[in-house]
C-alpha cells in the first residue's frame, strides 16, 4: 500500500490532505470532527489582532454557480476572516494539538501591514504549539479594503518586507498565501522567497461577482438590497490554480520552492494533478462545505490505490513529475500531427461534433453519407483541434490518433516530418527569420 505520509518544510501530517482555512476551521468542534474522519491537517480560520472582533454580515454570505445537474461548480463568498475573539481562537488551537499531536495545525495569520502588529501576534500563536503559520495575503474582499489580504499580496515589496518580519519573530514555518488577483503570479511567490519563506500555498479566492438578482437589481447574495464582490473558489477555478502553481514550480527564480496547492480540489484525481504539478500537499474547502468531512477518506483510498497501480510507493515519487512537461506555446512540436476518429458502435448520432464543427471550427465532419445520417471525420479537413472530443456526450466515443512519421496528412498533402520543430524556428515567424538574416 502506498505511504500516503507527508512532511511539508518539516511540518508531518498523516496524509497529504489539509483543510484550508475558511469555516470548515473556525473552531475546535469542526476541527476535531475533521481529524477524526482522516484530515491529515488544518489551516485555522484567519486570525486577527487583539480588539475589538471582526464584524461579518448576518445575512446571506455565499453565491452559487451550478452545472446543469445542480452540482455545485463554484462558490462566491462574502465572509470575512474570524468573528470569534482572538483567545478563544488561541486556547481551542493549543487544545486541540495537544489531543492530536499528529496532526499538522496551522495558523492562518492576517494583521495590518506593521511590524508591530506581527510582532505582538506571532508569540502568541507560537505558544499554542501550532505547527506552522500561513500568512493570508490572499482574501480579495472586506480586509483588503482595509489595507490587508490581498491589497497585500498585490505588491511584492509589502509581501517581501511582511515575510522577513514573520521569519524574525517565530520559529515555526512561514508558508505565504498568495492572491490569484494579479497578472504575474510568480512576482509574489519570487518576493516571498525573498523574503524567506518557507512554501507559498495558493490560490485564494478570485474577485468575483457570481450572478446578479434581476428582481431586484443586485449582486447575489444580496444583503438587505446590495451585494458586493467577494471570492470565488470551488471545482470552477481549478483550471486557474493548477497554472498557478505550475508557473512557479517551472520558474527558474522559484524552482524547489514548496507549494501547498489550493483551489477547486474535490477528488483523488484532483489531488494528484496537483501535486505532479510540483504541490508537496493539498488544502481542501469547497468540497468538504459541499460533501462534509467524510469525503477525505475517498481522496486518501483513490490516491493510495492509483500509486499502487501505477507502482509510485510514496508521495515523492510523483510530486513535481509532470512540471518538466510543462512549456510554452512556442516549443510546442508543430510536425506533431493527429486527427479525429469517431466510433461509430459508440455514436449514439446525436449531431453534436458535426453542429460544433460545422458552424465554429473546420468543416471536417459529415452528417450525411448516401442519404443517411452518419457523422465521419474526414481527414483532408481535420485539424486535429479536438473540439469535436470535447462536446461528444458519450465518453471515448471520438478519440484523437497521431499519425506516425512518413504517413500522408491528407489535408496538407505531404507526410509527416519524424523531426521536431516549432515556432521559434518556423519561416513564418517574423523574429525566426530576422535571425537568419
Amino acid at each position: 500500500m502506498a505511504d500516503l505520509r507527508n512532511n511539508f518544510v518539516g511540518i508531518k501530517s498523516p496524509n497529504p490532505f489539509w483543510l484550508a482555512s475558511a469555516p470548515p476551521t473556525d473552531k475546535a468542534y469542526n476541527v476535531e470532527r475533521a481529524f477524526k474522519a482522516g484530515w491529515g491537517g488544518v489551516v485555522w480560520k484567519t486570525l486577527g489582532e487583539e480588539g475589538p472582533p471582526v464584524v461579518n454580515v448576518n445575512g446571506p454570505r455565499y453565491g452559487a454557480i451550478w452545472g446543469a445537474d445542480r452540482r455545485l461548480l463554484g462558490l462566491n463568498n462574502i465572509e470575512l476572516i474570524t468573528d470569534r475573539d482572538l483567545q478563544t481562537n488561541l486556547r481551542e488551537m493549543k487544545q486541540v494539538k495537544m489531543n492530536w499531536p499528529d496532526r499538522a495545525l496551522i495558523a492562518s495569520i492576517m494583521v495590518p501591514c506593521e511590524e508591530q502588529a506581527w510582532k505582538a501576534i506571532l508569540p502568541l500563536v507560537e505558544e499554542t504549539g501550532a505547527d506552522g503559520i500561513e500568512l493570508n495575503f490572499g482574501c480579495p474582499h472586506g480586509m483588503s479594503e482595509r489595507g490587508m489580504g490581498s491589497a497585500v499580496g498585490q505588491v511584492p515589496e509589502y509581501i517581501e518586507m511582511v515575510v522577513r518580519w514573520c521569519k524574525q519573530y517565530t520559529r515555526m514555518p512561514v508558508i505565504t498565501k498568495l492572491t490569484p488577483n494579479i497578472t504575474d503570479i510568480r512576482r509574489p511567490a519570487r518576493a516571498a522567497k525573498a523574503g524567506g519563506t518557507d512554501a507559498v500555498s495558493l490560490i485564494n479566492t478570485i474577485n468575483s461577482i457570481v450572478s446578479v438578482d434581476l428582481d431586484n437589481f443586485a449582486p447575489n447574495p444580496t444583503v438587505g438590497g446590495k451585494g458586493s464582490h467577494g471570492g470565488y473558489c470551488g471545482p470552477a477555478v481549478k483550471p486557474i490554480a493548477l497554472n498557478m502553481v505550475a508557473e512557479i514550480a517551472r520558474d527558474p527564480e522559484t524552482y524547489g520552492l514548496p507549494i501547498s496547492g489550493i483551489g477547486g480540489i474535490t477528488t483523488w484525481r484532483d489531488a494528484a494533478e496537483f501535486l505532479v504539478l510540483g504541490a508537496g500537499n493539498v488544502q481542501v474547502c469547497t468540497a468538504a462545505m459541499t460533501y462534509g468531512f467524510k469525503i477525505v477518506q475517498e481522496m486518501i483510498t483513490g490516491l493510495s490505490d492509483w500509486m499502487d497501480e501505477k507502482g509510485h510507493k510514496t508521495l515523492d515519487d510523483i510530486t513535481g513529475r509532470a512540471v518538466q512537461n510543462v512549456t510554452d506555446w512556442q516549443y510546442l512540436n508543430l510536425n506533431y500531427i493527429a486527427k479525429a476518429k469517431i466510433d461509430q458502435d459508440a455514436c449514439i448520432k446525436c449531431g453534436r461534433c458535426y453542429i460544433a464543427c460545422e458552424d465554429t471550427s473546420h468543416q471536417a465532419i459529415t452528417n450525411f453519407v448516401d442519404g443517411v445520417r452518419h457523422f465521419e471525420v474526414m481527414d483532408e479537413e481535420c485539424v486535429g483541434c479536438n473540439l469535436c472530443v470535447s462536446v461528444c456526450p458519450v465518453e471515448n466515443c471520438i478519440t484523437m490518433e497521431e499519425l506516425p512519421a512518413g504517413a500522408l496528412d491528407k489535408r496538407t498533402g505531404k507526410p509527416v516530418d519524424p523531426n521536431y520543430a516549432n515556432w521559434t524556428t518556423h519561416p513564418n515567424n517574423p523574429m525566426a527569420r530576422q535571425a537568419a538574416e
